[in-house]
């Protein structure tokens, strides 16, 4: 009798299957409900075809639409190549190269065929109503194994030049997969895939838009067209997706900026912020705001210099790693009398500096440290450089030339925990005043790395028991660990926001560094009078003044609150005989520490109130004759209908209560 295969499930219970069953087996004698409902399978946490045998013993849970990472990733995959298996039946002749699942969907790169031009926009109506016919017609996918020599030899044959070449790249002897759709078409593809196009919805994706790409991301290769789409489990998620693109749109800190006259951006000055008074009023009240902040917890100021002679950098391990992205200006060759011999081409460099940190621990050297001057808390506006690709830049959110709200804590051993978890604290403070909710995650230790394990160890500890401590280790918080994502020197805490679209930003961050100190010989002196290295946490809330303000931007769709707005009453006149007590009134609110305006231009009422609202005023005072007798004034707050005939004195009190900055309410 043949052994059979033993397979627990989740619920503890083990089944017994002969050789050659598969998922797929074990869901439809469960019950018709889940053999209908499930898409793939966990064996032993690796995710599987539904269909696909298993090889003995094993661990299996099934993955339905409720799993809803894993659905929608194998979805994704399905759509590209749905996607391409359609424009090359629309097209025959075209090329076909990768199509990956993308975040919020997938894409393929193809060649067109010699005979028409390179895919555009008007193509994709076509191409999406093929695509809906294949999902319809319910065709199985189905993994075949094939050697690496059919896989040439078949695209070879069939003009793939792009499959062909990467097909001979393939390891011999390693297990090889194609995944047929219905009976004609295939494609080369670890997979897993749906068990069939019908397990789509035909409603829940949408194709988006074109753009070159080159063969393997290289500019000397031949030229394709890459095929965006989004794609989703249900015509609900894609609504939403297409509701939350449109959003975006309308909030996109880009537009917004150009129309509130905030700051522009040049190609003069590729990655780098001119901004205007408007949007400089902004960046003054978060400067201020943080002032306050690490003022009352402790902080001290520095400033340091923006160029440093490069050996600095290659002492720090940022040269080694990081020069690509650094700008570097050339030095003269140093004396070597007086410098010692040149061990590397660092010595005739200068670099402007991408990060602060190197330069903090400059300060700290400075002085014999004790452990009675611990922790020291060291915060610099630091304006940085890096050399991030032309192609990267996106408005304020990706830049060259940015601000950070960096500080540096240098500590003993013993007062790691109780630092960060008041970091913690700080940053739950200053999000909650700007309205954020968010989710706290923990990078632990990547590959390439420096220092000890038992140091990553310790350091990865600590930064845990700070969050436990802080009561932020919870489900309500967002906690979760992310193998591989920390920094080469050091795990670190990152602050992922949400905005009021539902979008995450990852801002702020901690990090607890062991490696630094010791690069650059940082020591104090302890309670038993020998010298010890500090530890050193590296963590910003903001991240940068640029990002961060783009992010408000696009949270608040340009409605900053009003102790942010750049200007936050204007002060309007229905007529010419108001002029006079519309200077009078904005003198008023100006004395009382409001950044006010008057608009005495001869236009209707309406064209000033429909201007002022483009321009995001949060409040608009009218004034006529009749309000100039009464001393009263007509109060318009920004995306109410009503307006309120109040008072001056009432009026001032109410935008006053309103514009102050929420520390210090």
């Amino acid at each position: 009798m043949t052994d059979l295969f033993k397979i627990s499930l989740p619920d503890g219970s083990v089944r017994e299957v002969p050789p050659g069953s598969t998922p797929a087996d074990i869901a439809t004698a469960i019950g018709p409900g889940l053999a209908k409902a499930a898409l793939a399978a966990r064996v032993d946490g690796e995710l599987r075809d539904l269909n696909r045998a298993f090889e003995g013993d094993a661990s299996l849970a099934l993955v339905t639409s409720r799993d809803e990472a894993d659905a929608l990733e194998l979805a994704r995959h399905d759509y590209a190549h749905v996607l391409a298996e359609a424009v090359q039946g629309l097209w025959p002749g075209t090329q076909i190269t990768f199509g990956p699942a993308t975040e919020d969907g997938f894409y393929y790169d193809v060649m067109a065929p010699a005979s028409r031009g390179p895919f555009t926009l008007d193509d994709l109506p076509a191409i999406e109503e093929r695509m809906r016919a294949i999902i319809v017609a319910d065709k199985p996918l189905t993994r075949e194994v094939w050697s690496r020599q059919q896989l040439i030899d078949k695209w070879a044959a069939e003009g793939e030049s792009f499959k062909a070449e990467w097909a001979a790249e393939l390891p011999e002897g390693e297990e090889l997969t194609v995944y047929r759709s219905g009976e004609d078409w295939l494609d080369m593809c670890r997979g897993p895939h749906l068990p069939s196009t019908g397990k789509l919805d035909p409603a829940a994706f949408k194709l988006m838009r074109v753009a070159g790409a080159y063969w393997r991301g290289d500019q000397r290769n031949a030229q394709l067209t890459r095929i965006y789409g989004t794609g989703w489990l249900n015509r609900k998620q894609l609504d939403q997706h297409l509701h939350r693109l449109e959003e975006a749109a309308k909030r996109d800190h880009r537009k917004l900026g150009r129309e509130m006259d905030l700051f522009h951006l040049q190609e003069e000055a590729h990655g780098s912020v001119f901004w205007h008074p408007q949007g400089f009023k902004i960046w003054r009240e978060l400067e201020a705001y943080m002032r306050r902040a690490i003022d009352g917890s402790g902080y001290r100021e520095v400033k340091t210099p923006q160029v440093m002679d490069a050996r600095q950098w290659e002492q720090s391990g940022h040269w080694g790693k990081y020069r690509e992205n650094m700008f570097v200006i050339p030095d003269e060759v140093p004396n070597t009398e007086d410098h010692g011999p040149i061990v590397s081409d660092a010595a005739e460099w200068m670099a402007l500096k991408p990060m602060n940190c190197p330069a903090h621990v400059l300060i700290f050297r400075q002085g014999l440290k004790s452990y009675r001057d611990l922790p020291l808390r060291l915060y610099e506006n630091g304006c940085c450089h890096r050399n991030e690709p032309h192609g990267a830049l996106h408005g304020l959110m990706r830049v060259r030339q940015f601000t950070q709200d960096d500080a540096h804590i240098f500590c003993r051993e013993d007062q790691i925990v109780a630092e960060v978890r008041a970091f913690c604290e700080l940053a739950d403070r200053i999000y909650k005043d700007f309205g954020f909710t968010y989710a706290v995650k923990l990078a632990l230790r990547p590959e390439q790395r420096f220092g000890s394990d038992a140091d990553w160890d310790k350091a990865e500890a600590e930064l845990r028991q700070a969050v436990v401590d802080a009561g932020m280790a919870t489900q309500e918080y967002g906690w979760e660990e992310l193998p591989g994502e920390g920094a080469f020197y050091a795990p670190k805490l990152e602050w992922h926001l949400t905005d009021a679209i539902g979008r995450t930003w990852q801002v702020g961050t901690i990090q607890s560094d062991r490696v630094l100190p010791e690069r650059l010989d940082a020591s104090y002196v302890g309670e038993d009078g020998e010298k010890h290295r500090p530890v050193m946490l590296h963590r910003a809330i903001f991240g940068s003044y640029e990002r961060f303000i783009g992010i408000l931007i696009e949270h608040f769709a340009g409605r900053l609150p009003a102790w942010l707005a750049p200007t936050q009453a204007v002060v309007a006149t229905i007529v010419s005989d108001a002029d006079s007590y519309a200077g009078e009134v904005a003198a008023r609110l100006e004395a009382a520490g409001l950044r006010a305006e008057s608009d005495t231009r001869n236009e209707k009422i309406n064209y000033k109130v429909r201007e002022h609202s483009l321009a995001k005023v949060p409040f608009l005072l009218v004034v006529g004759k009749r309000e100039a007798e009464e001393g009263t004034v007509a109060v318009r707050i920004l995306g109410e209908k009503e307006q309120q005939v109040t008072t001056l004195n009432e009026a001032i009190a109410m935008i006053t209560k309103a514009a102050t900055a929420p520390d210090l309410r």
